[in-house]
């Protein structure tokens, strides 16, 4: 009698239950939610009050008194055009492109010059000149006093007095140029005097090609103050011809002043080619501000 053998069973396993997710995953996925909620409401803050203008200059005087915030329905695009001319918008844009170029451009090489010694410590006492620029952001503004300069020097009421004047508020630009350049590396210094490279072509050449993004922040920060000005403009340029376009704006609203329409539209023509730059040159912003913080 043969002996039966018999296979063993396979023991039969059951599948382990899922582990559930980590709970550092949902924390970090909520708090991105709430960043994202959060970034939404920050874009939204500043939207809505050029979305809010644009709004109003496509309507008519008649649509606005009947809706005032209602959404426009028979866009109104005339209206710009009508401000354009009617508030001679050309030579006082014209006279705002130059003061803000030229005094902008100027103003930025100044902070250049007074932040890249100071950043690389080729000056005595590097963190009292820096203790300086903070303080300079305090000042008042000498209204008086740079009245009377230009006045006496015989460049009130000129061109290039104005743009003196406002190339002079360098503001927070030797702050930001000297944060900066902490950022760059010394050895290029080292490299470019063994070289025999003079300080002024180190300058140019290698130090303003590296530190873009910090010129161009205070570039575009220095050319918002310059563009807005309407105080300096009122005081040093009592010529209308040679007003920039802020005051050519306030003259706008003092004959203009029931007509909303056509006072938005005019405001979105003063603000349209700085926020243009602003869209155009935000990455130069941020890069600038944040390698002066780094630095």
């Amino acid at each position: 009698m043969s002996a039966v053998t018999s296979t063993p069973r396979t023991p039969v396993t059951t599948p382990a239950p899922a582990a559930p997710r980590p709970r550092r995953h949902r924390t970090v996925r909520a708090s991105r939610i709430v960043n994202y909620a959060l970034l939404a409401v920050v874009v939204l803050c500043y939207l809505f009050p050029l979305l809010f203008l644009l709004n109003t200059a496509l309507k008519s005087n008649a649509a606005f008194f009947a809706d005032p915030v209602g959404v426009v329905t028979s866009p109104q695009w005339g209206n710009f055009a009508q401000a354009w001319v009617q508030g001679n918008f050309g030579a006082y844009f014209l006279n705002s492109v130059v003061y803000t170029v030229f005094a902008a451009g100027l103003g930025t090489a100044i902070a250049v010059v007074m932040g890249f010694p100071v950043g690389r410590g080729y000056l005595r006492f590097p963190r009292l000149w820096n203790a300086l620029f903070v303080v300079m952001l305090f000042l008042p503004n000498a209204l008086i006093t740079q009245f009377q300069l230009l006045l006496r020097i015989g460049l009130y009421n000129t061109y290039v007095g104005y743009i003196l004047i406002m190339a002079a508020a360098v503001g927070i630009g030797p702050l930001l140029i000297s944060g900066y350049v902490k950022s760059l590396p010394r050895e290029l210094d080292e490299a470019a005097a063994v070289d025999g490279c003079g300080y002024w072509r180190y300058l140019l050449t290698f130090v303003i090609p590296m530190a873009k993004p910090a010129i161009a922040t205070v570039f575009i920060l220095q050319a918002i103050g310059v563009w807005n000005d309407i105080i300096l403009a009122t005081i040093l340029l009592p010529d209308q011809a040679k007003s920039p376009i802020s005051l050519g704006l306030y003259a706008f609203q003092g004959t203009y002043t029931n007509d909303w329409g056509l006072l938005a539209a005019a405001t979105m023509i003063v603000a349209a080619p700085l926020v243009a730059a602003y869209v155009f040159l935000q990455r130069y912003l941020v890069g600038g501000v944040v390698g002066s913080i780094k630095g």
